[in-house]
């Protein structure tokens, strides 16, 4: 099941989106799960971030424009179980930090990341500039990618509408996801908006006052 944001011939950026819908799968439990998959860059060229589920879809969003590299905000398996495919169909390097390396090959143990992401790399496609934040917590690597002129930073499972990531399941760590956010995202202009790997969006400022009650529930 997916849906798009944008009609169907009308995929110019800087920002398309479409939600896919599969399973996530970790210490022994499998969920549903919709996920955001983002397409950022102009009429010519795109960057995609997070290549779930749907490797139709997002071909759909991309519309047949240069594929300049598929970006994983981290490895969980819902997040870059078609990075490979996408990667491949569209002759595009795959982007990962190279702290997710456990994760990544649970889905992928013959397949390796084309290149690594560090922090404060930037990655451009059509005009745009991507940052990447590294922001581990979620996972061990786990990386936002900030585009100041959009006025957006794209955050995985880091941020959402409403706290952090979720931090109870292996390689995840509470108190780092509650340092990064707070040192990395929660400095981030007050309008930046908030894009997420699930769910709707929200903007830095509407979240930066709770983050005492974020510690207080705890993950």
């Amino acid at each position: 099941m997916t849906h798009a944001s944008t009609p169907e011939g009308l995929h110019k950026g800087p920002i398309d989106h479409v939600v896919t819908h599969g399973t996530f799968s970790l210490d022994g439990g499998t969920w549903e799960v919709d996920n955001n998959v983002w397409v950022v860059g102009d009429e010519n060229e795109v960057v995609v971030i997070d290549a779930a589920h749907d490797p139709e879809a997002i071909g759909g969003i991309i519309a047949g424009r240069r594929v300049v590299a598929v970006v994983c905000t981290h490895a969980h398996d819902d997040h870059v179980n078609q990075a490979p495919r996408l990667a491949d169909t569209f002759n595009a390097p795959i982007l990962l930090n190279p702290a997710e390396a456990p994760l990544w090959e649970m889905t992928h143990p013959n397949r390796t990341p084309d290149q690594e992401i560090t922090d404060g790399q930037v990655i451009k496609a059509g005009g745009i500039e991507l940052r990447a934040l590294v922001t581990p917590g979620h996972s061990p690597g786990s990386t936002c990618l900030y585009a100041p002129e959009l006025k957006t930073v794209f955050t995985g499972d880091t941020l959402f509408n409403g706290g952090p990531g979720a931090t109870g399941r292996s390689y995840s760590s509470f108190d780092t996801i509650i340092d990064s956010i707070r040192g990395t995202l929660l400095p981030l202009p007050g309008d930046t908006e908030v894009r997420t790997g699930h769910g709707d969006g929200t903007t830095i400022g509407s979240e930066a006052p709770h983050l005492e009650e974020w510690i207080a529930r705890g993950h």
